[in-house]
């Protein structure tokens, strides 16, 4: 692997390798790695890198500028055929449960941390391929990634970023000119695709199962270790010590994930595969795999096929999905306190930040000035309308920002239907449902062009719905990839109306039902 030359455009501080301990051995060898928090493991070049797609906003909060990102050495880098200065490649492990199981180690396997370059704002990003090829944590896999599943992480967590849900970003995307062969629906028919890689960005990758593995492993130096590194690194504005502190952390960390999860319910975002090494320790929504959007809302939606017998990482269940994996952290660092009840005291925290986020949730999709007792048996008799109705939930809520509350009617909606039997069959209950409605609103003293405001500004008009993201891959696939470019700039303002970009926003159609890679997702990469 090659080192640029040049001076390295970014300044990097790499605080992982430096304040933790690493794994003796390096390189890429399959290993189980005991009292190590990384692996010393560089990118495997690849023979023709090509940048595909960047996101300005990533670039310019780095400080990379569009001549920089333009450059040769900007795709050799970020392809993993070269290192900037100051770069320390690594892979972490971590451990975690998987669909309810304890998996032992598991680590990242097609991640490799670059290095965590600090702005000139000082403030930390990681900066992470995935695809880059074999680390110890790869198992039987090649650590690379094809060019859809990239495709799919590139936009959606870009995509994420302008809805304002927690996430981590998305610089770039750069195609590796080599074939990747995967096995897409696990039928014995696997494919030669275009492979790729996605430059991840966040200021830590630190997951839940970085903390299960050393204590499921009774290594109580490592996971103290890695307590204190998090809070110094990735909390610093708490303050205090000992169990006090640790206290603090753990309740700040359930605290972000129930606001975490209470956005993707706003806007109707599946994660799809809420394992415990899938749990941001800083509340960010991580590894896009098999997620999806609610199209037509139904809470027992999951688009992950491997999930599709026990549905339990189906939309609905999110919130309590994630106090699960939370009760397994806790349980993770309980060795370090001298009883559970302040760890039980974090995840009532949890509870408490959900059922706040979930308030404010109903008053901004229903334009309410606060939501009151009674407010949100009103949402959720909606919900339950909307999926009696089979009723496009993105479609729907936008709609109702845009009513006159007091002369609405059903008809208003007919555009968020996928059904017309079960859109008539609610048609009755609906109306009850508006009139209601428009009398909790009266009993606001909210201006209309103030409560419409706050709809809009809680419902968006645009979603990365999954077909709009296959469609992109389809025109990557036969060579245009003028497709991730164009949605990503509808995905850059998704609560405002964009005049010519009416398609984007229109409920799924027939045709994408069923397809492979427009509803249900595989796990394949």
């Amino acid at each position: 692997m090659a080192q640029v030359p040049a001076a390295a455009p970014l300044q990097f501080d790499n605080r992982f390798v430096a304040e933790l301990p690493g794994d003796p051995e390096t390189g890429p060898r399959r290993r189980e790695v005991l009292g190590a928090a990384w692996s010393s493991v560089r990118p495997t070049p690849v023979a023709a890198p090509r940048l595909l797609a960047y996101s300005r906003e990533m670039a310019e909060s780095l400080g990379l500028d569009a001549a920089t990102v333009a450059s040769p050495e900007f795709a050799q880098v970020f392809a993993g055929n070269a290192l900037w200065p100051g770069m320390q490649p690594y892979a972490a492990n971590y451990g975690g449960h998987q669909f309810g199981h304890w998996a032992g180690q598991l680590g990242d396997g097609r991640a490799i941390t670059l290095g965590e370059a600090i702005d000139a704002q000082g403030r930390r990003q990681e900066l992470q391929l995935k695809g880059a090829g074999p680390t110890p944590y790869s198992r039987t896999a090649d650590g690379r990634a094809v060019l859809r599943s990239s495709i799919r992480e590139f936009l959606c967590s870009e995509a994420m970023h302008h809805l304002g849900v927690p996430t981590t970003r998305a610089l770039c995307l750069v195609g590796t000119g080599e074939a990747v062969l995967r096995d897409m629906f696990y039928d014995g028919h696997p494919e030669h695709e275009p492979g790729a890689i996605v430059c991840r960005v966040a200021p830590s990758f630190l997951r839940f199962g970085n903390f299960e593995l050393p204590s499921a492993r009774g290594d109580s130096v490592l996971l103290r270790r890695l307590v204190e590194f998090c809070i110094r690194r990735d909390y610093p504005e708490l303050s205090g010590e000992g169990e006090a502190l640790h206290v603090e952390w753990f309740a700040r960390i359930c605290e972000r994930t129930a606001v975490m999860v209470a956005h993707w319910m706003r806007v109707g975002f599946v994660h799809g595969v809420m394992n415990t090494d899938n749990m941001s320790i800083l509340g960010l929504t991580l590894d896009y795999g098999p997620y999806g959007w609610i199209d037509d809302y139904d809470p027992d939606w999951t688009p992950n096929t491997t999930d599709a017998q026990g549905r339990r990482y189906r939309f609905g269940w999110q919130p309590r999905i994630a106090w699960w994996n939370l009760t397994r952290l806790a349980q993770a660092l309980a060795p370090l306190f001298a009883s559970v009840e302040p760890l039980n005291d974090g995840l009532q925290r949890y509870g408490q930040a959900l059922a706040r986020a979930e308030r404010d949730v109903v008053a901004g999709k229903l334009g309410l000035d606060g939501c009151r007792d009674g407010d949100a048996v009103l949402y959720s008799d909606l919900l339950a309308l909307l999926h009696a109705g089979e009723t496009d939930m993105t479609i729907f809520f936008r709609a109702l920002g845009e009513t006159d509350p007091a002369s609405a009617s059903p008809e208003d909606f007919a555009a968020a239907y996928y059904d017309e039997a079960r859109r008539d069959a609610v048609a009755g209950d609906l109306a009850a449902w508006l009139a209601r409605y428009a009398r909790r609103l009266g009993e606001d003293d909210l201006p209309d062009a103030v409560r419409r405001e706050r709809m809009r500004l809680a419902n968006p008009r645009y979603v990365l719905r999954n077909y709009l993201a296959q469609q992109a891959i389809d025109r990557a696939h036969a060579g245009d990839m003028g497709g991730i470019d164009e949605l990503l700039e509808v995905m850059r303002r998704p609560y405002e109306d964009q005049p010519g970009r009416e398609r984007y926003a229109q409920r799924r159609p027939d045709w994408a039902r069923e397809r492979a890679g427009c509803s249900m997702l595989s796990c394949s990469s």
